[in-house]
């Protein structure tokens, strides 16, 4: 054992060595410390480097880990959506890895969190160590998932699977039964993303996004059943060249049928979700088979930006919306995690983040487009000041010339923020910034531009002295210009999640790290905008 040895002070030394200390501390400066001054968050205009918070509200995240791959389905029992998703780890095992974890909503604007419902493999040797995508159904009272189970460890690394349920929180797996690609004559590899829809002629249907055994081209398996149990190889369905189409979603809208499909294709203008639109379910087909036949709509059937992934839809008779996830982004500080979207050639976003719902618009012709969800504009229901603190070119609303904009106060946390734009001719220039302050040297655009005189992009911009322009690998979303040059533009933020819908015609989902509590501006490049009706709103 060690002995301590310890000195002890009488009294009076104590306080005599208090009183030098203090006195010493008070020596150093003439002027009395009281802890820093409050910051001026009403009356400044500079850059503020905020985090993100733990959770997401609107776009849901979970506190720990992120979303991967929702998978949506309304529940007619309790009247309400579930989204299924795999849940990212940081710290994932090596082979075990997204368990199904799922939230209910609904309106796609508040979640409750269900956590986990269904847990990877207890092994590294199971088939389903890890889980992939899927989807969701009930029938006469019970609850199915059908899901992929991926272990290269196994003869199949991915294979079909299923659980079921009453009551949708205790679950049994199906040990004794898995849909294998080779007994079909398709890949041992990749054989995942199960959907499963009613079909016109009243039968399920399945299809399973996969590879022919012997290589080739990527194609769909199909196949039916009667009862959701057992199934019968129906054939293939092509898919677009050697683009891999991941996480198909089949329904029906109306009077039209669609196929919505995430683009795996490694390249700066892929890696999206689209879709084909036909009259019949086999012309739907066909639109592959005989293809490809996009949709009419000038942009072969895309839906949102690079930044929303893996969408599938539900409906509950009423409604049609779609979920998806948009990545977190990697870096050293805001502005290098605002730049490194991914691009071609391998340099793929992240995988996972937060969760986000749209409501899909169908319109006369049957081509698709995505909105705001109601339940957002309530659920941001708290007015907040929209003031124009600093400015160059603006004068009672317009903003004319190169370079002019207008610099509104800083925003909260969770903001919606919407304004009207009216172009002066066919060729204006606009774009919304953020992360915006009087001395920042960098801060990110999103720009309304001009591709052809009827045609306009949503561009990705990082402006400012040290801005290196257009973000190459965050492909811009084209739509149709407004015939009377009017864009009528909402905002909805959540932390670093930021959704811009214009016309009921664009969905632009990014990620831009720093948009709490830093200011924002409405830009004009060349000719003159109309700047109206300009609102925050939060919650």
């Amino acid at each position: 054992m060690k002995t301590m040895k310890y000195s002890i002070l009488s009294l009076s030394q104590l306080v005599f060595t208090v009183a030098l200390s203090a006195s010493m501390l008070t020596a150093c400066s003439d002027d009395e410390f009281s802890g820093d001054p409050a910051k001026d968050w009403n009356g400044t205009a500079t850059f503020f480097a905020p985090t993100d918070a733990q959770g997401f509200d609107t776009y849901y995240k979970p506190a720990v880990g992120r979303v991967g791959d929702p998978m949506p389905f309304y529940d007619q029992k309790n009247g309400d959506f579930k989204v299924l998703y795999l849940q990212e780890f940081d710290n994932n095992m090596s082979h075990r890895f997204h368990p199904i974890w799922a939230v209910t909503t609904k309106d796609g604007a508040n979640y409750e969190s269900l956590g986990e419902i269904l847990p990877y493999g207890g092994n590294d040797y199971q088939q389903d160590a890890a889980l992939g995508t899927g989807c969701a159904y009930e029938k006469d009272g019970t609850y199915y998932i059908y899901y992929t189970g991926h272990n290269g460890n196994c003869k199949n690394r991915e294979v079909v699977m299923r659980a079921t349920s009453t009551d949708f929180k205790t679950w049994t797996k199906d040990e004794l039964w898995t849909l294998n690609g080779p007994d079909f004559g398709y890949s041992s590899n990749d054989f995942r993303d199960p959907q499963i829809f009613v079909a016109d002629d009243n039968l399920y249907h399945m299809v399973i996004s996969t590879y022919p055994v012997n290589g080739g081209d990527p194609v769909f398996a199909e196949f039916k059943s009667s009862d959701l149990k057992n199934w019968e190889h129906v054939g293939r369905i092509r898919m677009i060249w050697d683009r891999m189409l991941e996480c198909p979603d089949i329904f029906k809208m109306g009077n039209y049928w669609y196929l919505v499909y995430s683009e795996s294709f490694r390249a700066s203008w892929s890696r999206k979700v689209k879709y084909m639109v036909a009259s019949t379910y086999q012309e739907l087909k066909n639109c592959l088979n005989d293809g490809p036949k996009w949709p009419n709509d000038g942009h072969e059937g895309v839906l949102d930006s690079r930044a929303f992934y893996a969408g599938k839809t539900a409906s509950n008779g009423t409604d049609r919306y779609i979920w998806g996830w948009c990545p977190f982004r990697s870096g050293a500080d805001i502005h290098e995690k605002n730049i490194n979207v991914g691009a071609g050639d391998g340099n793929e976003p992240n995988w996972s983040g937060a969760l986000i719902c749209h409501k899909i618009i169908q319109h006369t012709d049957g081509t698709l487009t995505l909105g705001a969800v109601p339940a957002m504009a309530a659920k941001y229901g708290n007015p907040a000041n929209a003031n124009v603190i600093e400015s160059n070119g603006y004068n009672g609303g317009t903003l004319s010339g190169d370079g002019a904009y207008a610099l509104y106060n800083r925003l909260g946390s969770c903001n919606h923020i919407s304004f009207t734009v009216k172009t002066s001719n066919n060729w204006d220039k606009f774009g919304v910034s953020f992360v915006r302050g009087t001395d920042s040297k960098k801060y990110y655009t999103m720009v309304v531009n001009p591709e052809w005189e009827d045609g306009r992009k949503v561009n990705f911009e990082q402006e400012g002295a040290e801005g290196k322009g257009f973000i190459e690998g965050a492909d811009g979303y084209n739509f149709q210009r407004p015939s009377d040059n009017v864009y009528n533009i909402d905002i909805y933020t959540d932390n670093s999640v930021l959704v811009m819908y214009i016309n009921d015609v664009c969905a632009y989902t990014n990620r831009i790290y720093g948009i709490q509590k830093n200011c924002w501006s409405i830009n004009n490049y060349g000719g003159s905008i109309t700047v109206s009706d300009v609102k925050v709103q939060q919650y």
